[in-house]
């Protein structure tokens, strides 16, 4: 019996399938989720303006700590004006103003315990430990815990407020690295 070639089929797609993709594509090309109206748009923030107005608080409340830190604690001033002034650049960076804490509204009140959430307290009169070292610790404190906060956010935001945000958090763990060592 003679050896016979099978008829010859091409390979790859074939023209119809690659018809219909080409058709599939320009479909849901077209297809996309509707512009939000104006109306929507600017009543409506979006979650990168909230968190950036987030950041911006949370740095003037901030910047009001270390304020009232250095009023009642002037030794600590040479060391802390360099930090604060870090604090309110940040601030600036995300939209505040940077002027909250700037100074401070009648004196702090002083305690034995450090408070230890960095923007639970109010901008107007951070409670301030009456030892230097205590402190200095609640500042380190707000500082971690409000890069830790940051640093969570970084999942939830865009790219460049991402990295301003991945940026301020590193600042602010350097922060509260120099108000614990410098301590020692």
């Amino acid at each position: 019996m003679p050896f016979t070639l099978p008829p010859r089929t091409p390979s790859g797609p074939r023209r119809r399938s690659l018809l219909a993709s080409a058709a599939g594509a320009f479909v849901l090309v077209g297809c996309s989720a509707p512009e939000p109206s104006t109306e929507t748009a600017v009543h409506s923030p979006s979650a990168a303006d909230r968190a950036r107005a987030r950041a911006a608080r949370d740095s003037e409340s901030l910047a009001a700590r270390y304020a009232a830190v250095i009023t009642a604690h002037p030794p600590l001033a040479a060391r802390l004006k360099p930090l604060r002034a870090e604090v309110v650049r940040h601030a600036q960076a995300f939209g505040g103003s940077g002027t909250a804490g700037s100074r401070p509204s009648g004196s702090p009140s002083a305690s034995g315990s450090p408070s230890a959430s960095a923007s639970a307290q109010p901008s107007s009169s951070p409670t301030v430990p009456a030892q230097e070292k205590d402190a200095l610790a609640d500042l380190a404190t707000a500082e971690r815990t409000l890069a830790d906060q940051r640093t969570k956010a970084l999942l939830t935001v865009p790219g460049e407020l991402a990295r301003l945000l991945a940026s301020v958090a590193a600042a602010g763990a350097a922060h509260a690295f120099l108000l614990t060592e410098g301590a020692k």
